[in-house]
């Protein structure tokens, strides 16, 4: 039941980063600036259209391939890497809502937008860490109930 929950969670992070990122992809220029300071970086909007996408479409392929290579057979793996997907999807959100803060022409307070980046990279060292406590920590309740 919480793998189906999961399952959709992660099906409408990805519905959602679609939608943030055509939202943003409309405003920005026809250069994108990706940093700003003594260099500044730009790319081509049509350059970060296609880096990002396929970026993201090679991280939410995983999940069809992690699904025919585990199936359903370990649950509690499967709930965890798409969680982890579900984070990434949240951090690309995020890194694009810089872009498009970075792009907009106004004045914004970057510190605010580099909590919410931070938090999300964060959040995925959490969720990845996760897993292997989890699994250690069955090993080791296994082992004292024998």
């Amino acid at each position: 039941m919480i793998l189906k929950l999961i399952k959709a969670v992660w099906f409408l992070s990805l519905v959602g980063f679609m939608a943030i990122f055509m939202y943003i992809y409309a405003s920005l220029p026809q250069q994108v600036v990706i940093q700003e300071g003594v260099e500044m970086v730009s790319l081509s909007r049509d350059t970060v259209f296609y880096i990002t996408l396929g970026v993201v479409a090679l991280i939410n392929v995983l999940v069809f391939v992690f699904s025919k290579v585990y199936g359903n057979s370990n649950e509690p793996l499967s709930v965890w890497f798409f969680g982890q997907i579900i984070l990434l999807n949240f951090f690309f959100c995020t890194v694009l809502g810089y872009f498009n803060v970075l792009n907009s022409g106004e004045n914004f307070e970057f510190d605010n937008l580099g909590i919410v980046i931070y938090g999300s990279v964060i959040l995925i060292i959490i969720w990845a860490i996760g897993w292997p406590v989890y699994s250690l920590s069955r090993k080791i309740i296994n082992k004292q109930a024998v």
